[in-house]
């Protein structure tokens, strides 16, 4: 429930990550449609079902951009289907991980072969959040939840190493407990030329709370997880990229960025050769 949608009955729970994320989005929204000197209309946001696709409701900005809230792990068709019928809005769609790495997983492929012009905001908190805890992709091996009571028999997917393998043109690694630095994060993968995904560890206070090991905490022995990339770090290369996937813990910052020709520019290079017909020569063409 917000200010802006007092109608809408759903609550984070106190201490959610999805509650930094949405900070940090809106920030980076309104940075970049300060800096162009847009309307707020010129962003619409796709979202998947799960808590994460309830962020689209509770956006706190005085002006909201548009919303769609589609159907679970079809955020990327929907959000295709509007940056096609309208190339210059700023497409962002948020997401799971049960949502986006699960029955979702098969549109990145795609996506990332088109290197369709969007941002994916992920919030990976280990489990099916709104559903009361099954394990999710990211759900480690072994791990007992409400589905898998005596352990999760499947092995955990890697979403950055996935991300790679697929072709996405950038990928962010972030987490939840630092909102404004990964609203620069967010604002720059909406910069980027193609197919950007964010994944932000975002935990679950209820049911997966994983703060302590994402953080560390000295005074139980506990080693943080999260690790940030060094600034030499070259996210242009492929194989540092590998590298840097090989070592342990979660990577906080741009993980890999290359500049391709997007899906738009693609049409565009092919409708500059191509002779358009007209209805009457295209009837023709069916005639026997």
């Amino acid at each position: 429930m917000s200010a802006n949608n007092p109608e809408y009955d759903f609550k984070w729970c106190p201490g959610c990550g999805d509650f930094g994320v949405r900070r940090a989005l809106e920030w980076a929204i309104d940075a970049r449609t300060q800096k162009y000197e847009l309307p707020m209309s010129n962003n619409v946001i796709v979202a998947g079902i799960g808590c994460s696709g309830n962020l689209v409701h509770l956006l706190e900005s005085e002006e909201q951009p548009f919303g769609l809230h589609g159907i679970h792990g079809r955020t990327l068709p929907l959000a295709f289907g509007v940056k096609m019928a309208q190339p210059a809005l700023n497409t962002v769609v948020v997401a799971g991980d049960g949502d986006f790495l699960s029955i979702g997983a098969e549109h990145i492929g795609p996506a990332a072969q088109r290197n369709l012009d969007i941002t994916c905001v992920i919030m990976d908190n280990g489990v099916y959040g709104l559903t009361k805890g099954q394990s999710s992709p990211t759900t480690q091996l072994g791990e007992k939840t409400s589905s898998t009571p005596y352990g999760k028999i499947e092995g955990e997917i890697l979403p950055l190493a996935h991300y790679l393998t697929m072709g996405v043109s950038y990928i962010g690694s972030h987490y939840s407990s630092k909102p404004r630095a990964l609203a620069k994060m967010i604002e720059e993968a909406m910069e980027h030329p193609g197919f950007s995904i964010v994944h932000v560890q975002s935990p679950c206070t209820t049911y997966n709370d994983n703060y302590a090991q994402l953080k560390g905490d000295p005074k139980q022995g506990i080693p943080p997880l999260v690790w940030p990339i060094p600034d030499e770090y070259d996210p242009s290369s492929r194989q540092a990229a590998e590298e840097l996937l090989q070592r342990t813990g979660i990577p906080v910052g741009v993980v890999y960025r290359q500049n391709l020709p997007t899906i738009g520019d693609r049409l565009e290079e092919i409708n500059s050769r191509v002779k358009a017909r007209s209805v009457v020569e295209l009837m023709d063409t069916y005639a026997l």
